[in-house]
C-alpha cells in the first residue's frame, strides 16, 4: 500500500519538474485593429505562442500579410478573427493587405 503511495508521489513530481523544466504550455496573445492600426503594434512571444488579430472595426475589413514570405490571411470581416501559431524565432513584420499603411510587428522568442 505505502509503495503504491511513493511511485505515485515520484510520478507527480516528475511531471510537475518536467513542466518547471521547460514544458511550459504555449501561450494564446491578441492583437486588435482598430481606427486602422494593430494594437499592440509590436508583440513579443515565445516559439509555439499563436497570435490571434481580431477585427475591431465597425464597416472595413483587412488582413495580415508577413513581408518577408509573403504569406497573408484571408480577408476578414468587422467582429472576425484570424490566428496563427509562431514556431520558430525571429522577427515576424507585417501589414494590412488593403491598408498598407498599417504596420505590425511579432518577435518570437526562443
Amino acid at each position: 500500500m505505502k509503495t503504491k503511495w511513493i511511485a505515485r508521489s515520484l510520478r507527480a513530481g516528475m511531471l510537475a519538474g518536467a513542466l518547471a523544466a521547460g514544458g511550459a504550455w504555449a501561450a494564446e496573445h491578441e492583437v486588435r485593429i482598430v481606427q486602422y492600426a494593430y494594437t499592440p503594434a509590436e508583440l513579443t512571444i515565445k516559439a509555439g505562442d499563436t497570435v490571434t488579430w481580431i477585427n475591431d472595426e465597425k464597416r472595413v475589413s483587412h488582413s495580415v500579410l508577413f513581408r518577408g514570405s509573403g504569406e497573408e490571411s484571408e480577408r476578414f470581416f468587422p467582429g472576425e478573427r484570424w490566428s496563427r501559431k509562431f514556431e520558430q524565432p525571429g522577427s515576424y513584420e507585417y501589414t494590412c493587405g488593403p491598408h498598407p499603411e498599417m504596420k505590425g510587428l511579432i518577435v518570437v522568442e526562443p
